[in-house]
Order: structure tokens, then C-alpha cells, then sequence
């Protein structure tokens, strides 16, 4: 049933000075516009798949000779490509049958749309007679998934037939894989999301209409996010793949109820003191917009400051999540007032928030529940509070030493079941590990030889190759004496491919592409070609292992860089957004504590207990981003209201009614950014278990440590020190303002023991 308080004309209080009819066109005005936006971006969401991209190489930075070196082998091909390599093996030896069966293979593999013509290799045997490899070159435009999925539907085939053991591998096989551990992100994802966060808002509210109301306005942001995001990706504004994606749809969702709690929260405490809904729209945007606004601001400038980043793909998530940022408080100051406006106190049924019936909060820090005990608590053992809270946090932090984020293989990209992964160890059984992913080589015709000695002289290297047109299969093997005959011995050798005065050499590695040790040997060759190179003449080092590594190095770059700029400027933020200097230092103290105990325990729960190898070096930023700047989200929530509270009552009086007022909104909101950080576990993806782990844990240690104990004992020890250099800090602490000093006097708490100073008590009149 709605609301039709605003209509009774007997009442007497401002919204007479604002028309009836405006009162009505601006909230509909409102809704119908977001009304829009959800229904465009609702089908929009059918294009993100079309825009996504997830090839490793497309996110490098311009400027990485992977990247330089990508760019001018592609001179040497008629297409882009990705190849995909077909391993097939047998105990014992593969027969007549089997060499028979592969041959047809390769002939059906040509003739599947997306492979490039000509672009399928005769069957190599392994020296131990038990595996052949089959490379397959399939072009970078085509929908790689859909081609090596044909692909792998031929080779089972084949398999099955012939009782062989087989798996298509290499980058397209990986990209694949990769590809369908992201195919539940629109689904799935959001799935778990929404109903984790609707059963909490149930829990928390009991109302069956206001988690509706919530949810709506949060999946609307969304909407309105993935319309703009798609829009821009469409116009080659920016580039989205798979992670950004994901992340971008857990950022909107969290934080848009977020916000809403705390809108919802002053709402309610406005219908209390304020008969018409209309005044209390009012006065909850008043106490609202501007945590809500710095709340978001801060998110935003951590995000924005990924522009700096080398790497495209991190570059990328900042503008996009920024964009679901603002549309997650747009939303939240605009959407939701107008739909709790519509619903007015028939949103909160069956416990309607009356008039009049407002408990103070003496009434509340004198009582039973949990935030008045804790208040007590912190009245009573201040220091002994905020010492225990950073102790258990430092202890905590001690394990992040055990964090190993220096990179992993690209076969463990994937969790789970994945058949590149499985081919790749196939191959490695038979043949050397960087078969069909050599490391590429660019340089002048000149340099050829001095380029072979090098190569060849290095240990890691197996073999070496030119390319060439003279040879059917596009290359001709080098040795120390030179380019080989195509023919026996006596054969004049053929010409290497020269363009541009360049010319590319393969060079097989011993190891996996994406192997430590196939790192190792990229970097020694770097260095060792590197006193051939010149500025007329470079040699380049590319190839998967390259892109590999160069995309560690930046990303150790990136969060070296970002990391004390996120500080830096959120410190800032704090600093305007509270008038002080003292108390946005600590806050900034008290959270980054909170990341490296949420990080401590998050290394010794991925290596005993998840069993990881490891993580990208780039888990750690992302993980600080995200914790620091929405960790900070609490804290404004908190001192916002603490300093609204000391200018009427003292600083120490203003934290404790701060902490008691916003207890539980903030735990509600914790609880929900935590349960949507973690929907992002359901995606067999390694980069994003570890980030939702460590920004779930680490939300709620902010939620029920920093937030609940350490900020406001810590506040509460140091008195008016924390409003330094301000007004506040100047006020003598225990002497309420001249709007409060009239009405303010002693009162004890329910247990008999301390004593807080506020307002007289007012007995609440409770429906």
C-alpha cells in the first residue's frame, strides 16, 4: 500500500512552499528516466560478448618489444594469427592407422572456416615415435572459440575412433578456455550476486518491498553502466575484455547498495521526525549526498589513477569502473529518493518507521543491542580497544611476506578442467616444451648469422629457424654453418624472407612458453642480442613468452607507481571532505593496516589451503585499489556522521553516538560489498578468486575490526586532537555546541556505569 501522507492539506509544514504537482513530476520524471536507461541498457548487454576481448597480447603497452616485435613479424604473414597446436599420442608407439587417421585430420582442419588458408602443418612425429604434433594457424579476427572448438570436435572425433590420447593446445587453445570460464559472467555471476545480496537486505530490513526497491536501483545503475561501456567500446573509445567485465559488474552492484543503505538509513531516521515524505526526501539527501559523494569520489580518483598504468588492460578498468561508480551514486541520489518518495513508509513494511516515535540516541546507547555495548565498551577501555585491534591486524599482516605475486604459468589461468592446459602437459611428455610457441626474433639481414650464434649458443634453445618463402612450410632450419638445403646434401640452400631489410627467426625453446625457466631464457637472449642491436638496426625478442613477461614486468611497474598515488590522493579526498589533517592520516593508517592483514591471510589461504601457485603481480594492486578506496567508504560513512555529532555534542560524546547511529548500516553495507566481491569466486578464474578472497576477507576486517573498534577508540583516545587544525579541534571537547548546549545533560547507561553527555531523554514512543 503506498504512502498518501503528503496528501492530507491540514498538515502545515514546507513542502506547502513546493506544489503539489511538482512534487509528483519530478520524482516520476526521475524514474522514467531510469526507467529508460535500464530498458537500453538491458539490451545492450547482448553486445558485450561482441566487444570483449581476452588475447593477453592486446593489452601489452605500446611500447614493450613484445609489442614492437608482434607488429613486425606481422609482415611475414599474410594474416594475423594465433596458432593452436594438436597434440595426438599412444603408449608404445602410434601406428600405421593412427599416422593414417591424422593425416585425414589435417586435411579436415583446413577446411574449417577461420583457419588460415594454407595454414595447417604436415603431422610431426616425436623422436620417441609416440605423439605427433599438428600446428594449426587460426586467424586473430575470426570467433577463435567457435573455431577451435571445431577443431576439438574433429580431433575427439579421431581420438575416440583410434583409442588415442589427444588435446588441442597452444594460445588459441588456452584463449579458448579462457573464453568459456568467462561464458557465465552475465549469467551466473550476476545470479549469485543479486540473490546473495537480496537475502542479506531481507535479514536486515524484513521487509519483502525494500530489497525489491534496492536491488532495482542497483541492476539499473548496472544497466545504464553496461549501455555507456558498450557504447565506447563500440567506437573503439576503449577496450573491454573478460576481468574488466566481471569486475565492473561486481563494483556497480555493491556499491549501489551501498550507497542505498545509507540513503535508506537517514530516510528512515527523517520519517521519524518528519510527518510528510516529501520533507523527509529532503532531509535524508541532505544528511545523504555528501558521504555518499566522497564515498564515491574516492573509489572513482583510486580508479582513475589506473590511467597510468603500462599496461592496457589495467588502463582499461579504470575509466570503466569509474563509469559504473558514477552511475552507482547517480542512482543512489536520484533513482532511490524518488522511488522511496513513491513508496514513502509502505517501503519499510511491516515495520513502519512513525512519526514522532524517534528513539534518541541516548535511548539508543543506553540499551540492549550490539553497537551500544560496543560504545560502552570503548568508553570504558579506549586505548586497551585500539591497541588489541592493531595487534591482531599486525599479526595478521605478517603472512603477506608469504605472498607470491611475481606471476604465473598461462596454463593455470584457468581453475579447473581445462584441455589446453592438459595438451600442453601432453606435449611437453614428447616434445621440447616450447614446441609451436618458439620465441620470434626480428632483426636486419645483416645481423642473420651473429643472431643464430647467439641463439644457438644459449641454453635453452633447441632449434632455430628462418623465414622463408622458398620453403613449403614457411621456414628453413639454421644452424652454425648457415641456412639448410631443402634437399639433400648438395641442394643450394633457399633465402630467408627479407622485408623491409628485416628478417624473423623461431627459436624452440626447451621449456613451456609459459614456463619460469622459458622467462629465464627470454631475458638472457634479450641481453645477450642486446650487444648486436643497434638504434638503426634493433633486435627484437617477441613471441608468447615475451608477451609473457613484459606483461609482469609492467604490471610490477604499475603497482609500484599506483599504489603510493591511491594514498596520496584519497589522503586528499579525507583531508577537504573532514576539514582535518589528524584524523584522514589515521584513516589512511588504519586501512592500508586492514589491506595487509586481509593480505597476509589471504597468501596463507592460497598457498595451504587453495594450493596456488601463485599470483599476478597485479593482484596486489587491484586488491589495494579496491580495499583502500571502498575500505575508506566506511570510514566517511563513520567520521562523517562522528564529526556531524561533535559539533553538537564533543568529539568524544560524537563518536560514540556516530558509532551507535551508523552501526548498522555499515555492517549491512560490509556485508553485502563482501558477499558480491565474493560471487566473483564462482568464475573458474584464477585472477579473480584471488581478488574476490582478498577484497571480501578485507571488507569485512574494515567492516568489524577497523570500522567497529580501532577508528572509533582510536578517535575516542585522542579526543578534539583529530579535528586538527579545525574548529572542532579548537573547542574545548567536552563542551557541546551554543545549538546544543541548552539541552544537553548527564545521563548513565543502562548498565549503571559510565556517564555520556547529550540530550535530555526523550521516552520512545514505539509502533
Amino acid at each position: 500500500m503506498i504512502d498518501t501522507s503528503d496528501r492530507d492539506p491540514s498538515r502545515t509544514t514546507s513542502t506547502q512552499r513546493v506544489p503539489v504537482w511538482l512534487r509528483v513530476l519530478i520524482p516520476s520524471v526521475l524514474i522514467l528516466v531510469w526507467f529508460a536507461a535500464f530498458g537500453a541498457g538491458g539490451a545492450s548487454f547482448g553486445s558485450l560478448s561482441d566487444v570483449v576481448e581476452n588475447e593477453q597480447s592486446q593489452f601489452l603497452p605500446a611500447d614493450a618489444e613484445s609489442t614492437k616485435a608482434q607488429e613486425a613479424q606481422a609482415e611475414f604473414r599474410s594474416s594475423d594469427v594465433i596458432p593452436a597446436i594438436v597434440v595426438y599420442a599412444r603408449d608404445g608407439g602410434l601406428t600405421d592407422a593412427d599416422t593414417a587417421a591424422i593425416d585425414d585430420d589435417v586435411a579436415a582442419f583446413q577446411e574449417i572456416d577461420g583457419v588460415v588458408g594454407d595454414g595447417v602443418s604436415p603431422a610431426v612425429t616425436s623422436e620417441d615415435g609416440d605423439a605427433a604434433e599438428v600446428f594449426v594457424q587460426v586467424d586473430s579476427s575470426a570467433e577463435i572459440d567457435e573455431v577451435v572448438g571445431a577443431i576439438r570436435d574433429q580431433v575427439a572425433a579421431t581420438a575416440d575412433a583410434e583409442g588415442l590420447e589427444a588435446a588441442v593446445t597452444g594460445p588459441a587453445g588456452f584463449t579458448t578456455d579462457l573464453t568459456g570460464a568467462f561464458a557465465g559472467i552475465d549469467g551466473l555471476l550476476l545470479l549469485v550476486a543479486f540473490a546473495a545480496v537480496f537475502v542479506i537486505l531481507v535479514i536486515v530490513y524484513r521487509s519483502p518491498l525494500l530489497p525489491v526497491i534496492v536491488l532495482g536501483t542497483s541492476l539499473t545503475a548496472l544497466c545504464a553502466s553496461v549501455l555507456t561501456v558498450v557504447g565506447l567500446a563500440q567506437a573503439d573509445i576503449l577496450v573491454l575484455n573478460g576481468q574488466t567485465q566481471g569486475i565492473l559488474f561486481i563494483l556497480v552492484i555493491g556499491a549501489a547498495t551501498d550507497y542505498s543503505l545509507l540513503y535508506i538509513a537517514r530516510y528512515r531516521e527523517a520519517l521519524h521526525t518528519h510527518e510528510r515524505k516529501w520533507d523527509a526526501t529532503w532531509s535524508a539527501l541532505r544528511g545523504a549526498w555528501e558521504p555518499i559523494v566522497a564515498s564515491g569520489g574516492t573509489v572513482i580518483a583510486g580508479l582513475l589513477l589506473l590511467l597510468l598504468s603500462e599496461l592496457v588492460s589495467n588502463k582499461i578498468l579504470g575509466p570503466v569502473s569509474a563509469i559504473g561508480i558514477v552511475f552507482a551514486v547517480l542512482s543512489a541520489l536520484t533513482l532511490l529518493p524518488a522511488l522511496m518518495l513513491w513508496a514513502g513508509r509502505a517501503a519499510f513494511w511491516p515495520v513502519r518507521p512513525k512519526f514522532s516515535a524517534h528513539v534518541e540516541t541516548d535511548d539508543v546507547m543506553a540499551g540492549r543491542g550490539a553497537w551500544p555495548k560496543v560504545a560502552r565498551l570503548i568508553a570504558r577501555r579506549p586505548r586497551v580497544t585500539w591497541l588489541l585491534s592493531t595487534l591482531l591486524l599486525a599479526v595478521m599482516a605478517v603472512g603477506m611476506t608469504q605472498l607470491k605475486a611475481d606471476g604465473v604459468p598461462s596454463s593455470e589461468f584457468v581453475l579447473g578442467e581445462s584441455q589446453a592446459r592438459d595438451g600442453q602437459a601432453l606435449l611437453s611428455e614428447h616434445f621440447p616444451g616450447g614446441s609451436g610457441t618458439p620465441a620470434v626474433v626480428i632483426a636486419s639481414e645483416a645481423q642473420l648469422q651473429d643472431v643464430v650464434d647467439v641463439l644457438l649458443s644459449t641454453d635453452g634453445v633447441e632449434s632455430v629457424t628462418v623465414a622463408s618463402e622458398d620453403s613449403p612450410s614457411g621456414s628453413l632450419p639454421v644452424t652454425e654453418d648457415g641456412i639448410q638445403p631443402l634437399g639433400p646434401p648438395g641442394t643450394p640452400a633457399g633465402e630467408p624472407t627479407v622485408i623491409d631489410g628485416s628478417i624473423r627467426l623461431d627459436a624452440t625453446l626447451a621449456y613451456a612458453s609459459d614456463s619460469e625457466d622459458a622467462e629465464a631464457v627470454v631475458s638472457e637472449l634479450r641481453g645477450e642480442l642486446g650487444s648486436i642491436s643497434t638504434a638503426e638496426d634493433p633486435v627484437l625478442v617477441g613471441g608468447t613468452t615475451a608477451v609473457a613477461l613484459d606483461t609482469k614486468d609492467a604490471s610490477i611497474r604499475d603497482r609500484n607507481l599506483i599504489i603510493p598515488l591511491v594514498l596520496v590522493v584519497i589522503l586528499l579526498i579525507l583531508m577537504v571532505l573532514l576539514r582535518a589533517i589528524v584524523a584522514p592520516l589515521l584513516l589512511i593508517a588504519t586501512v592500508v593496516l586492514s589491506f595487509a592483514a586481509a593480505l597476509g591471510v589471504s597468501a596463507l589461504v592460497f598457498n595451504g589451503i587453495l594450493g596456488f601457485s601463485g599470483a599476478d603481480p597485479v593482484v596486489p594492486l587491484f586488491g589495494f585499489v579496491f580495499l583502500v578506496a571502498l575500505g575508506v567508504d566506511y570510514n566517511i560513512f563513520l567520521m562523517t556522521r562522528v564529526r556531524e555529532e561533535s559539533a553538537r555534542h564533543g568529539t568524544r560524546e560524537g563518536v560514540l553516538r556516530g558509532l551507535v547511529v551508523t552501526g548498522g548500516v555499515i555492517t549491512s553495507a560490509g556485508l553485502v560489498l563482501a558477499a558480491t566481491f565474493a560471487a566473483l569466486g564462482v568464475l573458474p578464474i584464477l585472477f579473480l578468486a584471488q581478488i574476490s578472497f582478498i577484497v571480501a576477507f578485507g571488507v569485512l576486517l574494515d567492516t568489524f575490526v577497523v570500522r567497529s573498534l580501532l577508528v572509533p577508540a582510536l578517535a575516542y583516545d585522542l579526543g578534539r586532537v583529530i579535528w586538527w587544525p579545525s574548529k572542532l579541534w579548537r573547542r574545548r571537547d567536552d563542551e557541546p555546541s551554543s545549538t546544543a548546549r541548552s539541552t544537553t545533560a548527564a545521563t548513565s547507561d543502562a548498565s549503571g556505569g559510565d556517564v555520556l553527555v547529550g540530550e535530555p531523554h526523550v521516552p520512545a514512543h514505539r509502533g
